[in-house]
């Protein structure tokens, strides 16, 4: 063999042991980072233990006090069969109320009406991923039209869909930008780090628009750019509010976490046990990317305040990266005019008269569920098992389920599509006996006010904001996954004979939720007050 053969063989051996070495490398760091993980696990698991343990104690403690003293009137009663009671924010959102007079409701709106008369002509962009449709959408145009009639100036910025005609409005992007940002994120695990030309358009239209207030509202949904939306932010020199209405702002992915008690957000997202959740991955892992940049993003904005509708949100922003923000609780309004008792009749136009005969449910006592979508964790699993605790007089209702969901339901669990019209759904709500909320994670539904407004009590798990908006004369709260819970609430309900959970009752508690109130008390303790 020629001397170049042998040197080249050399230099052969020696990328194959540099090869090697930076294989066994990469399994010390690999392993190091095992062991990392497992420790990590091992304080959750010991933590949630802690925890645990502190909530038996506080189940003790609750007992020993149910045995001496009623409940209090600010807090829900909840029902067990074994002692699985804790209700830790029920009722927070709105604390005792005695009956309020509607001439006093009205003068209250007033007032804050004649003090907004100040800021006419003020400019306020509101943003969020759609305009005029879904709850979040619906509360949007809701502010909108408040502040509108009330001398400010108003526009909506939106990512999807279409904005009603009555509504100043800006779409941000197209279908294919946003298609194509949902489709990145599937692949990268970086939903909100795309779009970057449609929000370099937007943020130019601000700047020609230049409000007084930027709102934000749901800032994901795939059609904003993060970097380019904070940016500008950072800079502005606007005031901004940012309502929040889940935890997607301080994670590094989901945008809920209570279903699967993950603490990451905390300190550190990484390994992200959700990436089937919204918004999906197809298996890429950056929650530790994301986690990162939301915080350095999201942080160090002057003159931002942040909203939530309910103390347990609150209470999550407090304990997260966005802590150095003032935070104010400012529950969900819903329009009164539209849920509201229906009455039946035996006029073949008349809603409750036509959905009962034709489901069948004469004679029957009727428990409603709603939701969009439904999923495990919004209780789907859970009404199934209650099926099978109820007795033949009890029909279970489900609306908002899709084709394949309403195929593989029980018997006796009558599922319906989603509907888009208020009526029928305000229809449904006053037909129920009792509107059943077994969702396992969620903010502040609305849900539960809608059915409330509709002169329907509540039964709820003890599941984020889901009981605040909920006090013992009108709702009974129960703790997650107790289906012995929710068939003893049920009967508590029916048999009550009338001192509780009343129409009545249900209807007190909905008038402080309505919109007018709800939408001033923004004016009043946000956009005035800081």
């Amino acid at each position: 063999m020629k001397k170049d053969d042998f040197q080249m063989i050399d230099v052969r051996k020696e990328y194959e042991q540099d090869l090697l070495d930076a294989q066994i490398i990469w399994e010390q760091q690999e392993e190091l980072r095992r062991q990392e993980y497992i420790r990590q696990q091992e304080q959750i698991q010991q933590e949630m233990l802690r925890q645990q343990e502190m909530d038996a104690m506080i189940l003790q403690e609750n007992a020993r006090a149910f045995v001496h003293q009623m409940p209090s009137m600010h807090d829900v009663t909840a029902v067990s069969l074994n002692g699985n009671m804790n209700n830790t924010f029920a009722g927070n959102a709105i604390p005792e109320q005695p009956v309020i007079p509607q001439e006093i409701l009205d003068a209250q709106v007033a007032h804050y009406a004649t003090a907004m008369r100040g800021f006419d002509g003020r400019r306020v962009l509101l943003v969020n991923t759609v305009c005029g449709t879904g709850s979040v959408g619906r509360l949007v145009t809701g502010l909108y039209h408040t502040l509108e009639d009330h001398g400010y100036e108003c526009l909506v910025a939106y990512g999807r869909g279409s904005a009603p005609s009555d509504i100043r409005a800006y779409r941000i992007g197209t279908d294919a930008d946003m298609y194509i940002h949902g489709a990145m994120s599937r692949l990268n695990d970086r939903h909100g780090f795309y779009s970057r030309k449609a929000t370099l358009d937007f943020i130019a239209m601000v700047k020609e628009y230049d409000p007084d207030i930027i709102h934000l509202h749901n800032i994901h949904g795939y059609y904003l750019n993060l970097e380019v939306l904070f940016e500008y932010l950072g800079k502005c020199r606007k005031k901004i509010i940012w309502t929040l209405h889940d935890c997607w702002s301080f994670t590094g992915h989901c945008s809920h976490f209570e279903y699967i008690g993950c603490t990451k957000w905390m300190t550190g997202c990484y390994k992200c046990e959700q990436l089937q959740e919204y918004p999906k991955s197809f298996g890429v892992d950056n929650s530790k990317a994301n986690f990162e940049d939301k915080r350095r993003l999201f942080t160090g904005i002057d003159d931002l305040v942040i909203v939530t509708p309910s103390e347990w949100l609150k209470d999550k922003v407090r304990n997260s990266f966005l802590a150095e923000y003032p935070v104010v609780v400012v529950p969900t309004g819903i329009d009164l005019s539209a849920f509201y008792p229906y009455n039946e009749t035996t006029a073949d136009d008349n809603l409750i008269f036509r959905i009962k005969n034709e489901l069948s449910l004469r004679n029957k006592t009727i428990l409603l569920g709603v939701a969009n979508p439904w999923r495990d964790r919004k209780g789907l699993v859970q009404f199934a098992a209650l099926e099978k605790s109820l007795s033949d007089r009890y029909a279970i209702i489900l609306v908002g389920l899709n084709e394949k969901q309403i195929s593989q339901l029980p018997p006796n669990i009558v599922g319906l599509s989603r509907t888009d019209s208020i009526e029928e759904l305000a229809a449904l709500y006053s037909m129920a006996d009792i509107y059943v909320n077994l969702t396992l994670e969620d903010t502040f539904p609305t849900t539960n006010l809608e059915a409330l407004a509709c002169g329907t009590p509540v039964i709820t798990y003890k599941a984020g904001g889901s009981p605040e908006s909920l006090d013992d004369t009108c709702g009974v709260v129960v703790e997650r996954n107790s289906i012995q819970g929710v068939v003893a609430a049920i009967e508590k309900i029916m048999t009550s004979g009338g001192l509780s959970y009343t129409r009545q009752m249900c209807l007190r508690r909905a008038q402080l939720y309505s919109k007018e109130h709800r939408f001033l008390e923004y004016v009043q303790n946000v956009y005035e007050a800081f």
